[in-house]
């Protein structure tokens, strides 16, 4: 498993440069975060005015990351941090439950095949997607960290290439 911290400046060529050696029906990448910053600690919170700024920010990070689908958790701030990629790109956010990441990455695998695929999840549910993606490190997400992007490219017949970002 091979995991490549990058700034913000650089990914965008590394993970075309890396997608593109990929076979041509496998999945060429899933791009997974943590919702940003909120307001609260209620349970359904929005995002603060520091987490619209990081979602606006991770849009212009991946505008021309070539993303074809967008999922969230059915959680506000999950969706508000992806909706301004989602609607640059004229996407829908597709809504799957925060407790059936099985779900999520069938659905990744299945109907998302040969795409780049953005999703936004929780401090507790990213490191379970990249785990079922195939990723064998551990990963944890402290509460007040909310500038990861994980970038899994997967390799058929080996282990992802997984490249972890900060934005």
């Amino acid at each position: 498993m091979r995991r490549v911290l990058l700034a913000a400046g650089i990914p965008l060529v590394v993970l075309l440069l890396v997608a593109a050696a990929s076979p041509a029906l496998a999945q060429r990448a899933v791009i997974v975060v943590r919702h940003a910053e909120k307001v609260d600690q209620s349970s359904d919170a929005v995002l603060s005015e520091a987490g619209h700024a990081r979602a606006r920010a991770l849009a212009a990070l991946l505008a021309k990351a070539g993303v074809t689908a967008v999922y969230a958790t059915q959680y506000q701030r999950t969706v508000q941090t992806v909706q301004p990629l989602a609607d640059a790109l004229k996407l829908q956010v597709q809504t799957m439950p925060a407790d059936d990441t099985a779900s999520l990455v069938e659905r990744l695998r299945t109907r998302h095949a040969s795409n780049v695929v953005l999703v936004a999840g929780h401090s507790n549910t990213v490191p379970e997607i990249l785990n079922r993606l195939g990723h064998t490190e551990t990963v944890t997400i402290p509460a007040d960290d909310f500038g990861n992007v994980f970038v899994v490219v997967p390799r058929p017949g080996s282990s992802p290439v997984v490249m972890q970002l900060r934005y």
